[in-house]
């Protein structure tokens, strides 16, 4: 299990810098974040973005391949990227009541969450990490 410090607080998170991006691909319009560059995220790692007013991403980089998940728990809509997360298994769990989600579909793995949590595209562009929020 990896344990990850709390993020800022919230006056902290809020000032945060994150750009919004209009992108039209051939599937629409859809709008991105920027998280970091790629190498200040090696496998291993996490981070906590905001997107949007009181909307918050958690990006990890497990064994290499990147997921984004939504910081919600579905049990309780509890800070669920506070809670420690495995690398072997690629699930991250809710340090609030222990549900485990899956952090490549959402699904959860244990109770007592039984509805999955959102998760977003994540690609790098230009070495860029970027999360299509509207994926």
């Amino acid at each position: 299990m990896v344990t990850t410090g709390a993020p800022e607080d919230a006056a902290a998170r809020r000032v945060i810098a994150f750009q919004k991006r209009t992108c039209i691909a051939g599937r629409g319009t859809s709008v991105e974040i920027d998280v970091a560059a790629a190498d200040e995220l090696p496998p291993g790692t996490m981070k906590l973005v905001p997107a949007g007013p009181g909307r918050y991403v958690g990006v990890y980089n497990c064994a290499g391949t990147l997921y984004a998940i939504e910081d919600r728990c579905s049990h309780d809509d509890g800070p669920l990227c506070e809670g420690d997360w495995d690398l072997e298994t690629c699930t991250v769990v809710c340090p609030r009541h222990g549900s485990a989600f899956e952090l490549a579909t959402g699904q959860p793995r244990s109770l007592p969450a039984y509805l999955p949590v959102e998760t977003f595209p994540v690609h790098v562009v230009d070495g860029m990490i970027r999360v299509d929020l509207d994926g």
